[in-house]
């Protein structure tokens, strides 16, 4: 699984950047991989399917979107979740079909599934006797 999704970030996880007015983060993301598909979870607390986009194009995986201030004006203590825009690249080697991708966010977690092609999908092989 290591080789099919390679992190496309830049920098270390989780870390924000300034740029322009608007801070910049890298959302947190977890990957599984199935027989059929890579699911990819991730942390978008506040992220609402307006200020997101997703897109699938030769081979990357492309999350980007904004999370408005959840308190105007106020002084935080302590603020640990990313405001601003943020970005998320993914460079997906397994052979993706992409008609059948799906997305849902619930919750504040973003989750994507990536069905992979017949052709990459393990099968089982049947032994004749002979």
């Amino acid at each position: 699984m290591a080789e099919m999704v390679k992190q496309e970030t830049g920098g270390n996880v989780a870390q924000a950047e300034h740029t322009r007015d608007n801070p910049m983060f890298t959302p947190r993301f977890d990957i599984f991989e199935r027989d059929d598909e890579l699911i990819l979870w991730g942390d978008l607390p506040g992220v609402t399917t307006e200020n997101l986009h997703i897109d699938f194009e030769k081979n990357e995986l492309t999350i980007r979107g904004c999370v408005a201030p959840r308190q105007e004006g106020a002084q935080y203590l302590l603020g640990e979740y990313g405001i601003g825009d943020f970005y998320r690249t993914f460079a997906i080697g397994e052979a993706i079909d992409t008609e059948k991708i799906s997305a849902e966010l619930k919750n504040g977690v973003l989750t994507l599934h990536l069905p992979k092609t017949e052709a990459v999908k393990p099968r089982k092989i049947a032994v004749k006797a002979g």
